[in-house]
């Protein structure tokens, strides 16, 4: 089955929209967030439990950590990641950029060029060469239902020069993935997938306005938002939307990368006109003791995240919690707020039991993925 997407409806005062999208591993509604397994899996959460807390595609394995660890070889053994993970719903793969530029920030351990990065795998010392080709070429292994151009992540130190400069890499490498794609248009397991492209330029409008262009007019499936400041700040990550929107087609799904801190980033991208977003931090926040406090709630023609009691979270190893009989959220259908307390939790996070990060997990992913359930009803019936 090929990849394809459309438009089910559009807000009729804001640019957020309702999509859908079809790949060989079913079908996906958005405004859809996508819980993140850089290393073939979600930390703390089984398959049945992202399904049951609400995920319909998960980002299910970066580029570089798959062939670190447990490398190409055992994946391909397994019959790709969904087999692999037992995830059998969509998944996306991201290219590695973002993790080379991170590891580039210590020229010991990885330099970037203009044909792609060189590191050096952590355990084995090995020297591992990453260009486009061969990013696409172990996305394609892996096998992802949506894969990621390969790029330079724009740092936003190093002013306007660096900006070009990672841009210009980004669209040469951009021509090279497709090269390479178009190349191998199915995995080794008989499916095809789509290739997203990754809009860079940092915070400079011309830059940001050029790279969009150039990502539309390269044919790609779909459009991707990248670089340093998206997601780490919303107000920018918006600014850069209102930029590139007006030039990027109604029909092919956008995707803001890193953008997922709590429930109300996600609000506010999709208030932008994004479809799509992930983060670690949902269950980063969980593991660290940190529990989303909120709902998602219509508010007029539009939703709000309205935050209980006047805490955005709970900080759930405060000694006022262990003899807390209540749910982390009242009102919330989540697995964890339907059979567990705040006493126990506090218990289990004090006693450093392996249960406390499966079940806080739960919690924080549900909360985001019902803050995309409220918007998308709220597209679908009030526009």
């Amino acid at each position: 089955m090929t990849f394809s997407s459309r438009c089910l409806q559009t807000h009729k005062h804001l640019p957020a929209r309702v999509m859908q999208f079809t790949t060989a591993h079913g079908q996906v509604t958005t405004p859809a967030f996508m819980p993140v397994g850089t290393r073939a899996a979600v930390n703390h959460m089984s398959p049945q439990e992202l399904h049951d807390a609400g995920s319909q595609i998960i980002l299910g394995g970066n580029t570089y950590h798959m062939l670190v660890s447990p490398g190409m070889a055992v994946i391909e053994a397994a019959g790709g990641m969904h087999e692999f993970m037992q995830w059998h719903g969509p998944m996306l793969t991201d290219s590695g950029g973002f993790q080379v530029f991170s590891l580039s920030k210590n020229s010991d351990i990885c330099t970037i060029d203009d044909n792609g990065a060189q590191f050096k795998h952590p355990e084995t010392q090995q020297v591992i060469r990453m260009t486009p080709a061969v990013s696409i070429q172990t996305q394609k292994i892996i096998g992802a239902d949506i894969i990621m151009a390969f790029d330079e992540c724009t740092p936003e130190r190093g002013g306007r020069q660096a900006a070009q400069a990672a841009l210009t890499r980004t669209d040469r490498w951009l021509q090279e993935s497709l090269e390479a794609h178009h190349a191998q248009q199915a995995t080794p397991y008989g499916h095809t997938q789509a290739l997203f492209g990754i809009i860079q330029g940092g915070s400079f409008r011309d830059l940001r306005e050029q790279s969009a262009q150039t990502i539309v007019n390269s044919g790609v499936e779909g459009i991707a938002i990248g670089g340093e400041v998206i997601g780490f700040d919303m107000q920018k990550t918006v600014e850069v939307m209102d930029w590139v929107r007006p030039l990027l087609p109604q029909d092919k799904i956008r995707y803001t990368m890193g953008v997922g801190l709590n429930p109300q980033d996600l609000i506010t991208a999709v208030s932008s006109g994004v479809d799509i977003f992930d983060c670690v931090a949902a269950t980063r926040n969980a593991r660290h003791g940190a529990l989303y406090h909120g709902i998602t709630v219509a508010d007029g023609d539009w939703v709000r995240y309205e935050i209980q009691d006047n805490q955005e979270r709970i900080l759930i190893k405060k000694r006022c919690y262990a003899k807390d009989e209540r749910p982390i959220l009242h009102g919330c259908q989540c697995y964890t707020c339907q059979h567990y307390s705040r006493a126990q939790l506090h218990a289990y996070y004090k006693a450093n039991a392996t249960l406390y990060s499966n079940l806080a997990c739960i919690h924080n992913v549900h909360a985001m993925h019902q803050a995309c359930e409220v918007m998308r009803q709220q597209i679908l019936t009030a526009s």
